[in-house]
């Protein structure tokens, strides 16, 4: 089915992830550098955790503590919600919405290859619209 896209050819590929022991602080240092907007912690290459900008705002800001007492396990969102890389990004919205996160793992044969955030989402809406409007553009066939 052509229009479809699926979460892989959208996601993020180059996910970043720290340990569960990491403090806080090179948690932020590593979201800045990069410019992101989520960190997944991983125990024994398996996500357990994800750390996003609201979390740490709202464990560690909010309340004034030390990022750099805080380790990784202490702030981060467990379970991580994840999808597989071959369902549709119609799909993964719908989970987003449920689930009311904003970013999802994406996994394909029990590995992290990636994430899909909602603005990844949100940037292929023009396209769908495009795809939408040749279904109802009037074609002219001659007979």
């Amino acid at each position: 089915m052509a229009g479809i896209v699926l979460v892989r050819d959208v996601m993020s590929k180059d996910v970043k992830v720290v340990r569960p022991d990491t403090s806080v602080k090179e948690i932020v240092a590593t979201m800045n550098k990069f410019d992101i907007g989520s960190i997944v912690v991983v125990q024994s290459d398996r996500p357990v955790g994800i750390i996003t900008e609201r979390d740490i705002l709202r464990r560690i800001v909010e309340p004034c503590l030390a990022p750099e007492t805080l380790r990784a396990r202490e702030v981060m969102t467990s379970p991580v919600i994840s999808i597989h890389s071959t369902v549709s990004i119609d799909e993964a919205a719908k989970i987003m919405v449920r689930k009311h996160i904003k970013r999802l793992l994406v996994m394909s044969n029990e590995k992290s290859v990636g994430i899909l955030t909602f603005t990844d989402i949100v940037t292929q809406v023009p396209n769908m619209l495009r795809i939408l409007e040749e279904l109802v553009r009037p074609h002219h066939r001659s007979y």
